[in-house]
């Protein structure tokens, strides 16, 4: 009896001991000071940073990098945390990084040291987040741009809603798109992710979802209860989060718009943006402005407009960095970023001062005075001064501190929906055998459409454009047009 009380006093003792560790760490995040610039929480087995600087979108200074870094590397080892949330607040998660702090800091080359050690923790903490071995919810409820993007798109699950609008809009600034840009725009489907870092286009909503660069989708007025559900989790594991999440789901309402690079858009951005040089790319849109089809015409008109607003140094800049991240790990493809954002820092290009200058400081409406002024006056060697190891504006660029993390091998696409690449095959499988109803056709990968919502939708995009659909006595049918479709695209798109 005795050795049973004192087993049973023992249970007792570390149930106390730890209700005491989990009451003192719930005691230093419940009252936190709302005006610190990123605040820290704790509500079950759930850690969550709330980026906090409203009145600047939650961009990111210096400040607020370390003090995340520091409490993610604590919670990352606490027993009592399962699970990290990053969060913003008021309407944006983050706006990006705090660029005209850092222009002033890199203009000065006494100061200049700074600038780049700002961009170094804003990419290792990127990194950090990256091989976070707990499950990492983020929250992208409003503005996620730049290093708003860099923070969150290595999360396992990242959670858009009707207010998302995703950018990397660096190319208006006369910079280029980092924070692992390069590792991860070239690796969505298609060529969107060079459209998006080449024009600085925003993505909102529903789109941020179905383009891959968040895994799920609910309604912004969701987010509460999703936050309760996870907090209720009491051992939770990736797959429980992943349901769970899942259960929120809004699919698409019938007066919901579609995405604007969905069908023949879709089919014209691929066939321009392919190209490896950003006068091929030009060369393509001023051919597809004359296209019969409207949407095209028009969308091809915008896309040349925008493209002119940029940086042309920025723009082949950006080209290049996406082409060679594609064959690179994350910690490669970020320490390539940080020796072209040394470049810039080192007036490899004066455009970085003159973007910043024109966009964040006097606010002008037209295009800044870039120079070079066009795409075809900017030489390989100017854009050699950023990719070049013996390149004197890139001496100084720090190395990043990334190899002593456990790390994971893990896609950030594991959650998100299933790339086209790997749905094409299964449509092509189907529908090479002759025509199939669209019903039909999506019974036969009914399987697919259950693991993930949202997966039925894209399936129905990519059918209207890789095959013939036919509409009789109300039922649509689907035919393979095989590969001879995509090489008359390419010849139309390029006149």
């Amino acid at each position: 009896m005795l050795a049973i009380a004192r087993m049973s006093n023992h249970k007792v003792t570390t149930a106390i001991t730890r209700a005491r560790a989990i009451a003192s760490h719930m005691s230093t995040s419940a009252a936190p000071c709302l005006d610190q610039p990123v605040l820290f929480q704790s509500n079950g087995s759930t850690r969550t940073f709330v980026l906090n600087r409203t009145k600047k979108l939650n961009t990111l200074n210096a400040a607020v990098i370390d003090a995340l870094r520091h409490q993610v590397e604590l919670w990352s080892k606490s027993d009592l945390c399962r699970i990290i949330i990053g969060t913003g607040s008021g309407r944006a998660f983050c706006a990006g990084g705090d660029v005209t702090s850092v222009l002033r800091d890199a203009l000065d080359v006494e100061t200049r040291p700074r600038a780049l050690d700002f961009f170094r923790k804003e990419f290792e903490l990127d990194y950090v987040l990256s091989q976070l071995l707990k499950p990492y919810v983020a929250i992208l409820d409003g503005i996620t741009m730049g290093g708003g993007v860099g923070l969150s798109i290595n999360a396992p699950f990242r959670i858009a809603t009707d207010k998302s609008v995703f950018a990397m809009p660096e190319t208006k600034i006369g910079f280029f798109p980092d924070v692992g840009a390069s590792y991860f725009l070239p690796r969505l489907d298609g060529e969107v992710g060079t459209y998006l870092a080449l024009t600085s286009e925003t993505l909102v909503g529903r789109e941020v979802f179905e383009h891959g660069l968040a895994t799920h989708y609910i309604t912004s007025r969701s987010v509460p209860t999703l936050l309760a559900h996870l907090a209720a989790l009491e051992n939770p594991n990736f797959s429980q989060i992943n349901r769970t999440i899942e259960e929120l789901h809004v699919e698409r309402q019938p007066n919901e718009a579609s995405g604007k690079l969905t069908g023949t858009v879709r089919e014209a951005l691929d066939a321009a943006f392919r190209h490896d040089t950003v006068e091929e790319i030009m060369q393509n849109l001023e051919a597809s402005v004359d296209a019969s089809d409207t949407r095209v015409r028009l969308w091809a008109k915008q896309t040349l407009e925008t493209l002119h607003m940029r940086s042309p140094t920025s723009l082949k800049v950006a080209l290049l960095a996406q082409r060679r991240g594609r064959q690179m790990s994350l910690s490669e493809a970020m320490q390539m970023e940080i020796g072209i954002a040394t470049a810039y820092c080192s007036d490899a290009s004066q455009d970085f001062r003159t973007g910043i200058t024109a966009a964040l400081i006097d606010k002008i409406q037209g295009r800044p005075g870039w120079s070079p002024d066009n795409v075809s006056d900017v030489s390989p060697e100017t854009v050699d001064r950023f990719f070049s190891e013996h390149s004197p504006y890139r001496s100084s660029a720090p190395k990043l501190s990334v190899d002593n993390f456990p790390g994971r091998n893990f896609d950030f696409m594991t959650y998100s929906l299933p790339s086209e690449s790997e749905l094409l095959d299964s449509i092509r499988s189907v529908c090479e055998k002759g025509p199939v109803t669209i019903p039909g056709l999506l019974r036969t990968l009914d399987d697919a459409c259950k693991r993930k919502f949202g997966t039925a939708e894209k399936i129905l995009d990519i059918v209207h454009r890789k095959c013939d659909v036919t509409t009789s006595n109300g039922t649509a049918t689907a035919t393979w047009k095989g590969n001879d479709h995509v090489a008359d695209t390419i010849a139309m798109a390029e006149g």
